[in-house]
């Protein structure tokens, strides 16, 4: 599925000769931690160690080990005054010739992290659904666009978002991973309600959100007494997504808001999540 791990392997089929650059060790305040690492080739680049003159610093030394032959390298760079970064902190950095098993351990990695990725499902491809799954395309989240018209879908082509066409989108809810983030803004609110009582009943989604106002979310609570005898249900649903902060209507704007809320619940998931099993390992006997 994630475009990110298809690029990795488009820029090694296309650049077989590069150095991997990885971040070994940080101190104080650094712009990346030790999971950062990026591709230099001789004319392009993939990834990120964190940009500014640290990187600029690390592509001129892996394009000089790629022009010398040399396979193995280090860095230790100061992120102060003197390379014009004001950090502060430290950042050690390896320097690794692409070999065969190092590409493929890199790829092995790359579809790891990938797997571990929330996922997040906006019911509705209309306008605000179009937008919002533009805006978690670029986070590190496995967004899938759901609707139950054909058309609309159709017409969505967001690069790195996955489309599901389905007469039941409650059932998607259903069979969704633990953790995972539910987004309601389908062109029915009948069908809105139905997806958003199915997604609250999970108790483990990281967050679930509706389109609307006070009023809807008023009239939701209303239609869970009377259809799904759990009016408390409500309590845990976002609605209006995006927040009451910014009174601005346009999809864009409605959008970027509600990307912002789902990607802090989505880290804050996973956060506690590994805290929990770390815990647990360290209490196994």
């Amino acid at each position: 599925m994630p475009a990110a791990r298809d690029n990795l392997r488009e820029f090694l089929r296309k650049e077989p000769h590069c150095m991997l650059v990885e971040v070994t060790g940080v101190a104080g305040s650094t712009p990346r931690d030790t999971d950062a690492w990026m591709l230099v080739s001789k004319s392009r680049t993939f990834s990120t160690i964190g940009g500014g003159q640290l990187e600029y610093m690390a592509i001129d030394q892996a394009r000089r080990a790629l022009r010398r032959s040399h396979p193995e390298t280090t860095m230790n760079v100061a992120l102060g005054p003197e390379i014009g970064q004001c950090c502060g902190g430290r950042v050690g950095l390896s320097f690794t010739a692409l070999r065969a098993e190092v590409a493929d351990a890199l790829v092995a990695r790359a579809d790891a992290e990938i797997a571990r990725r929330p996922h997040v499902y906006v019911f509705g491809a209309g306008h605000v659904g179009d937008a919002l799954a533009m805006a978690l395309s670029l986070t590190p989240l496995r967004t899938v666009l759901v609707d139950t018209r054909e058309e609309e879908l159709a017409a969505s082509r967001v690069s790195g978002v996955e489309t599901c066409l389905t007469a039941m989108p409650e059932a998607i809810v259903r069979n969704a991973p633990a953790g995972s983030a539910f987004i309601v803004l389908t062109h029915d609110h009948a069908l809105d309600f139905l997806i958003a009582a199915e997604a609250l009943r999970r108790k483990d989604a990281c967050y679930v959100g509706m389109i609307g106002s006070k009023t809807k979310r008023a009239t939701f609570k209303s239609w869970l007494s009377r259809e799904a005898q759990g009016p408390e249900l409500a309590d845990c649903l976002v609605c209006p997504i995006g927040g009451n902060g910014v009174k601005d209507k346009r999809p864009a704007v409605i959008a970027t808001l509600a990307a912002a809320e789902v990607m802090t619940a989505a880290l804050s998931f996973v956060a506690t999540h590994e805290a929990n099993q770390r815990t647990l390992k360290v209490d196994s006997p």
